[in-house]
């Protein structure tokens, strides 16, 4: 053994020394300074390129550094792997030594990416391949994402500290403090508007598709304006005393009612761009509602897509979220509460609140019906026959969505129960949890056992989002007025719902718009914001939470199947988890910065 280990010693030694002069012999690229960097275009153009890099891919909800825990951590959605962060957050284990840090790091290194860019791409010369109007929409697209990086900071950590200069290494850290939130806004709306002025409204280039736009512009700064409306940032008690170590308050202690006038036109100014400039809301082309909402998440940067990302050639999502049969996980479970809040198709309520046990209060005028099964098939596929009637005759989008024991999926149907094909008695660690699997994302091109994936986007603005934000912010500004109505009803005419009754009162609209964003924005991150910015959280987010009875049933009718059950306790310390804990890492390298209440 010794002779062997010093026989590969002697030939290491003899391969570095025979490589060693081309180690030492630099090419001419590697000892450019920054600023000679940005004397040229291709230089120029790649730095830019890389500010990117800092985008989320939301489309992971339980990995890549945890950087989108939100729909695991809101009501929508629970997973059968208990050391996910989001798990974490569920039962109230998180703090500011264990808490996903990938965020703050990411975003705050993008921040640093467009201020080098911003401060030396006016050293780039102009040709004929790079013109002023090249430089303009360059420089747009950086401070775009500046301000979108800052928003992404914000909506998890509230005052944050505002990143518009080129940091240098002999620079004195301790000056970097936290910002009051307002200020954050004012940056963020800023920055927005001076992109809206150097971006087109649309991409023409399909190379560029993933850049952000003017109109992209205008969302980021139509929903940041909502959020500073919202009751978490407007005026909130619970962080009137919350200052920094010099006294500087970081949050308003005043309620100011005019904010939703501002957020409300700033909503109606993007969707008159927006539309204008030829984006609509999407419509398959059978313009069936099914396929109506299905297809816009799997039909990539079609016309209502005002910014996503470029994810690639992906399965995450399926892998997760195909049942076992068909080579997934189990893993992406649905919550019963959040299958509860579909309405029936015809507009009623089917579930109107729910005894201490967890059983449904049912509206009776409904014609919800918990129990029974289908007699027969519905003619589009909705339903088949033999289904449990609780999923019959529910909002289309229900069925574009969520996945249920019975239904029909990939010429498959879908077997929950515990000795069914997709049941927990035919799965190990990953198994369905609450009976209910996410269909919402997922390509039916896919095959998982074949290996033959689809590329992917995520999309962080799309303009049906600004329908609702726009109707929302209008009626918190002067009560249920006929724009109100219209945009809501855009929504669900779209899916096939019918209009909202008239003569709601404000409070009624209120409710009606929170469970429009709720299903027509399911599982796109929205929901967790939307609590916590209304304040709602401390009750969405936690105690009991149910589904069906996966440990029970030996056929789709077996009764015991549907037994509601309890799945998991979650826990939520109000106001502490309204905002995230900054890292202790981060606090530890500045002690200029103060931690969010309660952490």
């Amino acid at each position: 053994m010794k002779k062997l280990i010093g026989r590969l010693l002697i030939l290491q030694f003899i391969w570095i020394t025979s490589c060693q002069k081309d180690f030492l012999e630099k090419g001419p690229e590697e000892d450019i300074t920054i600023e000679e960097a940005f004397l040229q275009r291709k230089y120029a153009e790649a730095f830019l390129t890389d500010i990117y890099a800092g985008i989320p891919n939301e489309i992971y909800f339980t990995d890549m550094a945890d950087i989108n825990p939100f729909v695991i951590a809101s009501d929508e959605l629970t997973v059968p792997w208990p050391e996910k962060f989001s798990k974490l957050m569920n039962r109230g284990s998180w703090n500011s030594y264990n808490v996903a840090g990938q965020i703050w790091k990411n975003m705050y290194e993008g921040i640093r990416k467009a201020n080098i860019f911003l401060k030396h791409i006016e050293k780039t010369p102009l040709d004929a391949t790079f013109t002023e109007n090249d430089k303009r929409r360059w420089i747009g697209e950086a401070v775009f994402l500046r301000a979108f990086y800052h928003f992404m900071l914000m909506r998890i950590y509230g005052p944050v500290p505002i990143m518009d200069y080129d940091v240098k290494l002999d620079d004195d850290f301790s000056q970097i403090k936290r910002k009051p939130l307002d200020e954050c806004v004012t940056f963020v709306v800023k920055e927005c508007d001076a992109a809206i002025d150097l971006l087109p409204m649309k991409v023409i280039d399909s190379r560029q598709l993933g850049r952000p736009t003017a109109a992209a512009a205008l969302a980021l700064k139509a929903r940041v304006l909502l959020y500073h409306a919202s009751p978490l940032w407007n005026g909130n008690p619970d962080y009137s005393n919350f200052a920094d170590k010099d006294g500087t308050k970081l949050f308003s202690a005043t309620h100011d009612s005019e904010r939703w006038k501002i957020a409300a036109e700033a909503n109606k100014q993007c969707i008159a761009l927006s539309e204008a400039a030829g984006y609509g809301l999407f419509r398959a082309a059978s313009n069936n509602p099914v396929d109506n909402y299905q297809q816009l998440f799997i039909e990539r940067n079609n016309r209502e897509v005002l910014f996503a990302r470029n994810s690639g050639l992906d399965g995450w999502m399926e892998k997760c979220a195909f049942p076992g049969s068909l080579g997934g996980w189990n893993g992406w479970n649905p919550t019963q509460v959040h299958i509860d809040s579909y309405e029936m198709a015809s507009g009623a309520i089917p579930i109107i609140g729910y005894q201490a046990n967890g059983t449904p209060i049912i509206n009776a005028a409904s014609e919800y019906i918990e129990t029974g099964y289908a007699q027969e098939d519905e003619p589009n596929g909705k339903w088949l026959k033999g289904v449990r009637n609780m999923y019959v005759n529910r909002d289309p989008r229900f069925y574009a969505t969520i996945n249920f024991n019975g239904a029909l999926f990939l010429n498959k149907k879908l077997e929950f129960w515990q000795t069914g094909a997709d049941g927990r008695g035919n799965a190990g660690r990953d198994y369905n949890t609450t009976g209910y699997l996410l269909k919402k994302f997922m390509d039916p091109t896919v095959s998982i056992t074949q290996g033959r994936f689809s590329l992917k986007t995520w999309i962080f603005f799309r303009l049906g989002e600004f329908y609702l934000n726009y109707a929302e912010a209008l009626n918190e500004a002067e009560g249920p007025v006929t724009d109100v109505y219209m945009y809501i009803n855009k929504i669900r005419d779209r899916a096939g719902m019918p209009a909202l009754p008239d003569g709601l009162n404000k409070e009624q609209m209120r409710a009606r718009i929170r469970n429009e964003r709720r299903i027509e924005l399911a599982f796109e991150t929205h929901r967790y914001f939307d609590c916590h910015r209304w304040k709602i959280a401390h009750l969405t987010d936690k105690g009991p939470f149910y589904g069906m009875n996966v440990s029970a049933g030996t056929h789709l009718q077996d009764e015991v199947f549907y037994k509601r059950t309890l799945t998991e306790t979650r826990v939520f310390q109000n106001p502490t988890h309204y905002l995230f804990p900054i890292p202790q890492s981060e606090i530890d390298k500045n002690p200029s910065f103060v931690q969010n209440p309660g952490w």
